[in-house]
């Protein structure tokens, strides 16, 4: 376990922290999504009780080390600002004199938020003269930001070197949720991956064989598994290189007596856009010139079964191209399904999952919702989160 910021003397410290405010925004710079921003309320509202000063820092999008004004954390300020009915002063740089200096004029119970960390190279390249800068705005480090915990950036990883470093409740929860899930999980267990790629989800498809009661695949990357048995998949997204290796994971679930759930009938469509033509065929029938886009009644009824007796689930891709209302009928079927079952975990595993459940309006009924994409796949994989382990244990 590491440490929390209960764990350890915050009271009248200056803090860092790390937060993921990595915000969808429309053209006119308007944030779309405040998500994130609402998740991080919780660790900042703790340190105004401590009575710090708080320096937060963040990326957001890639502006590939160039300070490009498109791509500043202002909007942020702004609504977090409004969430906290409180100025949150912005700085104009990262480590210029405009930070410096407004971080030394900083009083407690006051926020300072730097601007977009990835401005600097420096910062994807874990550089230990940047990392000692941004740690320089501290006493103590609190990271936040569990979407960007799998990279060893300056702001992750770098800073833990220089100072005092300990988890906000954002990461406590996911830790916990996660955690649970892979070690002690409650009975039946199923784990339901869909998305475009197989290559993608290799390592934690073997890493769950070793743990879940039933596993579902649906999302693009199921017709690499018909591929793999033999059958014609017609146009749709299929990984020809993948195949011994989807036979392979198939064999592996056999041998470990895992239920292993694949499609049994799609949607299919001519073309890749929102009105095109669509019918649902056998999972053994893609005609060519056609491609699968979604699960169909049937697997969905097979699916909706299956969950009916699990007691933890968790769910990482969606199901079908859910950005299109005629292919998004699977994804929304089983958020729906998840939604009312009583008495299970359910855990939404970041990124275009979390997103669809968001688009369903069904993620508040979810037991939990990863706020990361890429971190929660590489923990349920088993990997060390770099961020994480550089925190202290408690």
């Amino acid at each position: 376990m590491k440490k929390t910021v209960k764990d350890i003397d915050l009271k009248d410290k200056k803090v860092l922290a790390r937060c993921d405010f990595n915000v969808p925004m429309d053209e006119n710079r308007n944030i779309t999504d405040n998500t994130r921003i609402v998740a991080a309320l919780p660790t900042i509202k703790y340190l105004l009780e401590q009575n710090c000063k708080i320096v937060l820092c963040s990326h957001l999008g890639r502006p590939k080390g160039e300070f490009k004004p498109e791509f500043s954390l202002a909007p942020v300020a702004k609504e977090l600002s409004k969430q906290l009915n409180m100025e949150v002063i912005m700085a104009k740089d990262v480590i210029g004199e405009d930070a410096t200096k407004k971080a030394e004029n900083l009083k407690n119970g006051e926020i300072l938020l730097l601007e977009n960390l990835r401005f600097h190279r420096e910062e994807t390249d874990n550089d230990p003269e940047f990392a000692k800068k941004l740690a320089s705005y501290g006493e103590i480090f609190v990271n936040d930001a569990f979407g960007t915990a799998h990279r060893a950036h300056a702001s992750t990883e770098g800073v833990t070197h220089y100072l005092p470093s300990v988890s906000g409740f954002l990461i406590e929860k996911e830790l916990t949720f996660l955690g649970n899930a892979l070690d002690n999980p409650k009975r039946p267990y199923v784990a339901i991956l869909g998305g475009a790629k197989v290559s993608d989800k290799i390592g934690v498809i073997d890493s769950l064989l070793e743990k879940v009661d039933t596993l579902m695949i649906g999302g693009g990357m199921a017709y690499t598994f018909f591929k793999a048995q033999g059958y014609g998949v017609g146009d749709s997204l299929c990984e020809e290189d993948k195949c011994d290796l989807a036979r392979e994971l198939m064999a592996k679930a056999k041998e470990k007596g895992v239920k292993m759930l694949l499609p049994i009938d799609t949607k299919i469509g001519k073309e890749l856009n929102p009105n095109t033509e669509s019918k649902t065929v056998s999972w053994t029938d893609i005609p060519d010139g056609w491609q699968g886009f979604d699960i169909g009644e049937q697997t969905i009824e097979m699916f909706r079964k299956e969950l009916e007796g699990a007691k933890t689930i968790v769910w990482n891709g969606p199901l079908g191209l859910f950005e299109y209302d005629q292919f998004a009928v699977g994804t929304y079927a089983i958020a729906h399904k998840l939604a009312n079952l009583n008495n299970a975990i359910t855990i939404i595993g970041g990124g275009d999952s979390a997103a669809a459940v968001e688009k369903a309006g069904l993620a508040d009924k979810m037991t939990h919702v990863s706020t990361g994409g890429g971190a929660s796949l590489e923990f349920l994989e088993g990997k060390k989160l770099p961020g994480i382990e550089a925190l202290l244990d408690k």
